[in-house]
């Protein structure tokens, strides 16, 4: 006669229909969120090839309830896999993003800095980044404070920040 309580120490764990609801949602939404990624940043993801087929009709389908029913169908392609990696591959595009909106706004304010305060600020920069060009500098920064004061379109400023970027890159 077999004993069917003869795993004492496996532990059964319940989960409720509601946190199964809740997982399933959360998957289906990071499903989403791989459909809406651009074509670059959706290469960087690792998935099953069966996930990335998923994925790649449902960037093709315009019509809104076919659309929804492939959302679903990924949502049930992630439940049957682990998400893990691609979560965590989710989560380092999320801080590359906030890394370059970082940047970018340093970018940004040393470009204010420079045409607000003049030769002050740009004594800061060239301490910081030794190699720059001084005198290209010099005229960028007078000619987008001519083009701020006469209401013209900031092609100057624009000049600038590439110059400021493209320092900053090397």
């Amino acid at each position: 006669m077999s004993n069917d309580f003869e795993h004492d120490d496996e532990e059964i764990i319940f989960v409720s229909k509601s946190q199964l609801k809740r997982e399933s949602h959360a998957l289906q939404e990071l499903g989403e969120a791989l459909v809406e990624l651009p074509a670059s940043k959706l290469a960087q993801i690792p998935m099953p090839e069966e996930l990335a087929d998923a994925v790649a009709l449902a960037r093709k389908i315009t019509a809104r309830g076919g659309r929804k029913r492939q959302l679903q169908y990924i949502g049930k392609v992630m439940r049957q896999i682990d998400p893990e990696p691609i979560e965590r591959a989710m989560e380092g595009l999320k801080a590359d993003s906030a890394r370059e909106t970082a940047r970018l706004h340093k970018l940004e304010q040393w470009r204010e800095r420079l045409i607000a305060e003049g030769d002050e600020a740009l004594a800061e920069l060239l301490d910081e980044f030794p190699h720059a060009d001084r005198q290209h500098l010099r005229q960028l920064m007078r000619n987008a404070m001519r083009e701020a004061k006469q209401n013209k379109p900031p092609k100057s400023a624009r000049e600038l920040f590439r110059y400021l970027r493209d320092l900053m890159a090397e």
